[in-house]
This record gives structure tokens, C-alpha cells and sequence, in this order.
């Protein structure tokens, strides 16, 4: 019997799903290869494209048409998401980690689902898919399109777990900014913030007028339920895109503090630049007089010329303070 090994090609994980219970079971790697086709209840397969054996088995299994193959083999860093009467495929935004923790870096799940079978791949392990793994049990899932649901609800979770560790450390960094501290050090804390905020926001809103364009569509160029599950989707989503857009403009404004605060600071040190230029020059003037290699100069043959040259720069000095505060700028 032609059995699944260990090696196969990229293979995650693969559950079987009873539509009629709910209940899921995990496909063994002893089993036969039919176990991977359409047929008893619903199937969903993850695969790594991290293995380049991937397609060969995708388009092997014949289970997806062609243009589901060519996204799920993909390497599109752009949401997307195509339907058909039978068919919902595309690629969706998520975030990667590693064995031991969760990073903030976007990674992309590619998704196909028909009406029997969901086939998702990934090039790096992603947060939301294993959660909605680890789910999977507890929530009753009887189709296919209950797990792309899931997916874009854990994503949704992650988003607003991310916003409130966004929201933390701009707290800190507005603390520190309104406060004591460096201004400039905290517009560096401050920067990579603003720029994952800044991707937050866009892949997000990018979901979210995917699912808004393909729900509007006519319910026979869609699947059954779809349009149920886009409306449900979109509602998730808007609510954490106000929380999301609400972060942007805050680190936006901060950003501005920052920099007025710095332009402050600037204008401060050329101002105290000036007026040492202002105080300078009189004397500048003073000593350029008497260092002229020319005869006749004052004070040439006193014995206290010396001392009589100082006195004419501190008067110089004082002039130039006096100009300075009839001028109102002392």
C-alpha cells in the first residue's frame, strides 16, 4: 500500500473534519495517500513551502483547479482574495514566529477552499494557523469556508493582541518624551513602531476591502455561506481598524512632539551660538585694531597698554550688551 512517510513533501499537518459532527482527527502519516483526496467529511491539508517538492504535490493530488494551484505555490507578499461559485482562494495577511516566541514581522498564508477541502500553505510557521489548529477541536467546524472563517478571526485576535503591546510602549515612549529624557533617543524607540503600525494599518484596510468587494458580489458568483461569512468578517475587522488607526495617529502626533521638541532644542543652541557671536565680534574688532603691523597705533609706547587694550574690550562687550537689549533680544 502506498503509505504517506514522514518525508512527505512539506507536509504540516492534515485533519479530517465530520460535517455532520464537527469533530476533526488528524490524519496519520501511515496513512494511505487516498487519505489525502476528497471524500469522507472535510479535509484540510497545511503544507510548508519552505520545500520545494510542494507543488509537485499540490498539482499531484488533482484535488484544486489550476488557478488555485498558482496561488497556493505562490510567492505573492500582497492580500488577495479571488471567488468563484465553487471556488475562494488567495493569500492573507499573519504574522511569523519562532519555536520560543512570536515576532512582529508579516508573514503571508495562502489559502484554497472548496467545498469539501481547504489547502493552505506558508513559507514560515505563522501565529494565527496554529492557534486555529489548536482550536480546532473545541470549535464545531463543518465546512471548509469555518476554517478560512477562523483563520481571519485569530488574525484579528493577533491584531488586537499587537495593538495592545503597541499601546504599551507608546505609552512609555510619551512618558519618557513628556518627561526628562532625550527626546531624540525616544524618536529612535519610536520609529520601527511607527512603521509596523504604519503595515498594520495598510495590509488591514487591504483585507478589508477584499472581503468587502467579494461580499458585495451576487450569492451565485460566490459560495454558499460566504457572503454570511465575509459580513461577520468585516465587522471584526472594522472595530480593530478604528483601534489601529486610532495607534497611527497617536504615534503620528508624538512623532511631531518629538520633532518640534528637537527643533526647540535647535533653535535654543543657535540662539546661544548667536548671542556668543553677538558678544565676540566687538572684541574681534578691538583686537584686529591693535594687531595691525602699522605705526602710530594707540597706546604703543605706554607701559600699560596692555591693560588699557582689555579695558576697550570689555567696553566693546558691554556696548554690544547694551545694543542687545535695546534691541529686545537679550
Amino acid at each position: 500500500m502506498d503509505h504517506l512517510a514522514p518525508e512527505i513533501p512539506g507536509l504540516v499537518w492534515a485533519y479530517r473534519i465530520d460535517p455532520s459532527t464537527g469533530t476533526c482527527r488528524q490524519i496519520s502519516v501511515k496513512a494511505p495517500k487516498s487519505e489525502l483526496v476528497p471524500g469522507d467529511g472535510v479535509l484540510w491539508l497545511h503544507l510548508a513551502l519552505s520545500d520545494a517538492r510542494v507543488p509537485a504535490l499540490i498539482e499531484k493530488l488533482g484535488i484544486l483547479p489550476e488557478e488555485a494551484l498558482q496561488t497556493l505555490t505562490s510567492s505573492d507578499t500582497q492580500a488577495a482574495i479571488s471567488v468563484s461559485p465553487d471556488l475562494v482562494h488567495g493569500t492573507l495577511v499573519d504574522f511569523e514566529r519562532t519555536f520560543d516566541e512570536m515576532t512582529k514581522e508579516i508573514g503571508w498564508l495562502h489559502f484554497a477552499v472548496t467545498e469539501e477541502v481547504i489547502v493552505t500553505t506558508r513559507l514560515h510557521p505563522l501565529r494565527s494557523v496554529d492557534r486555529v489548529r489548536a482550536a480546532l477541536g473545541k470549535n464545531k467546524c463543518r465546512r471548509p469556508i469555518d476554517i478560512f472563517e477562523m483563520l481571519v478571526i485569530e488574525f484579528q485576535r493577533t491584531l488586537i493582541a499587537m495593538v495592545l503591546e503597541l499601546t504599551h510602549d507608546l505609552n512609555g515612549i510619551e512618558e519618557a518624551v513628556y518627561g526628562d529624557h532625550d527626546a531624540g533617543d525616544e524618536r529612535r524607540r519610536l520609529a520601527p513602531l511607527r512603521r509596523t503600525v504604519v503595515r498594520l494599518h495598510r495590509h488591514l484596510r487591504t483585507v478589508l476591502a477584499l472581503l468587502r468587494r467579494v461580499g458585495a458580489a451576487e450569492d451565485d458568483e460566490v459560495p454558499d455561506g460566504f457572503t454570511d461569512v465575509a459580513e461577520r468578517l468585516i465587522g471584526r475587522l472594522e472595530a480593530v481598524d478604528r483601534d489601529v488607526f486610532a495607534l497611527q495617529e497617536r504615534a503620528r502626533l508624538l512623532h511631531e512632539e518629538i520633532d518640534s521638541r528637537l527643533s526647540s532644542e535647535t533653535n535654543r543652541h543657535l540662539y546661544i551660538l548667536s548671542l556668543m557671536t553677538a558678544f565676540l565680534l566687538p572684541p574681534t574688532l578691538v583686537t584686529g585694531f591693535f594687531g595691525m603691523n602699522t605705526s602710530a597705533l594707540p597706546f604703543e609706547a605706554s607701559t600699560h597698554g596692555t591693560m588699557l587694550a582689555f579695558g576697550f574690550i570689555l567696553l566693546s562687550i558691554g556696548f554690544a550688551w547694551w545694543v542687545l537689549r535695546r534691541a529686545g533680544i537679550l
